[in-house]
């Protein structure tokens, strides 16, 4: 299984090519229940790059994370196309020239969190190579969405990277 993932992410980068000589990358990712982060730091690892955890101001718990609840946390945030989490602590990606960022798919859409991340850390101009996990959905909607509001990064093809 994580031979598998393994398989993945290195095809993955090989094909990019995003880790060239020189170049400064880390992994960022947002992960409610530790199946992102687990890609993401076999990711980091792989890559030989530095990772960091997204992190909201108030921790999800399993009644906010219930997407069948209308009221739960995570509906009302993924309801609403303004909703911005705060985060726990701003990062500063300014020595950074690549940044994969991951996260779980939620609604077919990137968690509003990350909206939250790529407004603060100002990825303007920079080499962002999104990555995900999910239960169902595939990537290419949360890419698309992410493409669309925020043009002015240079977005490269994204991957699902779940465990089998």
């Amino acid at each position: 299984m994580r031979r598998n993932l393994l398989i993945i992410i290195c095809t993955l980068f090989t094909v990019l090519g995003a880790n060239a000589q020189g170049k400064k990358v880390i992994v960022a990712y947002f992960s409610a229940t530790g199946k992102t982060e687990a890609a993401a730091k076999q990711l980091a690892k792989e890559q030989k790059a530095e990772i960091y955890a997204i992190k909201p101001k108030k921790d999800y718990s399993e009644e906010d994370l219930d997407y069948r609840n209308a009221i739960s946390r995570s509906s009302k945030e993924m309801n609403d196309s303004q909703s911005r989490p705060t985060l726990k602590e701003n990062k500063d990606l300014s020595r950074y020239d690549t940044v994969y960022l991951g996260f779980p798919i939620w609604w077919n859409l990137p968690p509003r969190i990350i909206n939250t991340f790529i407004e603060q850390a100002n990825l303007k101009g920079k080499v962002v190579i999104p990555f995900a996990t999910s239960g169902s959905s595939s990537i290419e909607n949360s890419v698309n969405a992410l493409k669309r509001a925020y043009p002015d990064i240079k977005w490269q093809n994204g991957l699902l990277l779940n465990k089998k």
